[in-house]
């Protein structure tokens, strides 16, 4: 059974009629007692009437000196008779009876007895009877009244329809006002399924949706998740560009080298090796894009991987005439992943050894409880506050005589972003650009030596 709805319902009416039925049950067997109780309380009351009129005469008879009050004992075979047995064996009944008489009794009861037998006609009849000695009397009167039983399960009956009826009518109403409250209760939820259908089809851009606290927070995840997959689409399509970008002037370049005569290997090795660099830098960002919900499970040291990546800057060509400073506590650590944290790094040092004059530092703090800054400073011309902007711009660049493609600055700042930190450029202690990392910080742990 797939639907929701359709089994609360089930379920509940499924409960409720069983509720429902046993309640019934009870309460028709409490009435049935009820009526035969009385039934039976009135019969006592009439064998009493009939052991009170019950005498002896001047002959020595037992005779009824009135007839009990309270049922019709005058006309035939009308359901109530009573009957006496003399001690000798005679027997007088009422007209009722008529030529009748009722069934004999067990011997050797005492009080009175309560019994079931057939009447005169055929009729289930009620016996009450008891033994008694009237005064002036040589031995024991045995005394009976019967009532028919008609009546009284015709009553039953009667009292068990209209229960019946009650609560037929009392289990529909109770089953479908719990179906209304269910589909009432579930509407939400469709209302949910319909709005995350029209996401899906482009026609908003989120559940957006008031919802009871049951299923708030189910929303509030739907909406971050679809938010989630549009940032990285849209980070996907950013990353496309710049690339595309990127590769328009190298492709360019290395065209006319192709077509040169001789073709001019040097360049050609130079644009490929840009080329691939380029590849590689939106590469790794394309994957930073795709799994930005689960990257800050992963922890880097930022002293650690600052020292390799210098040891890698002194040994190019370009960074040698630059002192490379890594200073700050080893032991603490970052929430990113070493690889990203690396990419975030290599792209501010080799900017900041690009233009330093003869210096580039770096130092790692802890401003605050559970953020570490990475201070990347160098001692070149700096950067004008109005320039900031175009900086981490994606393609932004300030100077085309210097090499590169204007991505390194803005992938840092994307990365950042993705794990949670900030990147901004700032006026250095020494008079050049300082950029300033921020990340979310992680349980430090004991340096390794």
């Amino acid at each position: 059974m797939r639907s929701l709805t359709l089994r609360l319902a089930l379920l509940s009416g499924v409960w409720v009629a069983a509720g429902l039925g046993a309640a019934a049950w009870f309460v028709a067997g409490v009435v049935t007692r009820q009526v035969e109780s009385a039934f039976e309380t009135r019969l006592g009351a009439l064998l009493d009437a009939a052991v009170a009129a019950t005498a002896i005469d001047a002959e020595e008879r037992v005779v009824v000196t009135r007839a009990p009050a309270g049922a019709d004992f005058e006309r035939p075979l009308s359901g109530a008779y009573w009957q006496v047995t003399a001690p000798d064996g005679a027997v007088a009944t009422s007209r009722s009876l008529w030529d009748q008489v009722l069934p004999a009794a067990a011997v050797g009861h005492d009080g009175v007895l309560l019994r079931d037998a057939p009447g005169p006609r055929g009729e289930a009849l009620r016996i009450a009877e008891r033994d008694v000695v009237p005064a002036g009397a040589s031995g024991t009167t045995h005394v009976a009244v019967a009532l028919s039983r008609r009546e009284t399960e015709a009553e039953v009956a009667r009292l068990r329809g209209v229960l019946a009826a009650v609560f037929a009518v009392l289990g529909t109403g109770l089953v479908v006002g719990v179906v209304l409250q269910v589909v009432a209760g579930l509407a939400p939820l469709r209302r949910a399924r319909r709005a995350l259908a029209e996401v899906r089809a482009g026609r908003r851009e989120a559940l957006d949706l008031p919802a009871p606290a049951e299923i708030a927070p189910l929303v509030a995840e739907i909406d971050a998740l679809v938010a989630q997959n549009r940032a990285t689409v849209e980070r996907a399509r950013a990353h496309v560009g710049n690339l595309a970008h990127a590769l328009k002037t190298p492709v360019a370049v290395l065209r006319n080298a192709l077509d040169a005569t001789p073709p001019d290997i040097a360049e050609i090795r130079a644009r490929a090796d840009e080329l691939e660099r380029l590849v590689q830098h939106h590469l790794a960002r394309a994957r930073a894009a795709a799994t930005a919900g689960g990257l800050a499970a992963e922890e880097a040291a930022p002293v650690a991987v600052a020292g390799e990546i210098a040891a890698a800057l002194r040994r190019l060509p370009s960074s040698r005439a630059v002192a490379i400073a890594v200073a700050g506590d080893p032991s603490l650590r970052v929430r990113v992943g070493r690889q990203d944290l690396a990419e975030m790094l290599g792209n501010l040092m080799e900017n900041a050894c690009k233009w330093a004059a003869a210096r580039v530092e770096v130092a790692v703090a802890a401003p605050r409880p559970g953020r570490v800054a990475i201070l990347v400073r160098d001692d070149g011309p700096g950067l004008a506050a109005d320039h900031a902007a175009v900086a981490l711009a994606r393609g932004g660049r300030l100077d085309e005589a210097q090499p590169g493609s204007g991505l390194g600055l803005a992938i840092v700042a994307d990365l950042a972003a993705a794990h949670g930190g900030t990147l901004a450029l700032e006026r250095a202690p020494q008079g050049g650009l300082q950029a300033r990392l921020e990340l979310p910080g992680a349980a430090r742990r004991a340096a390794a030596a």
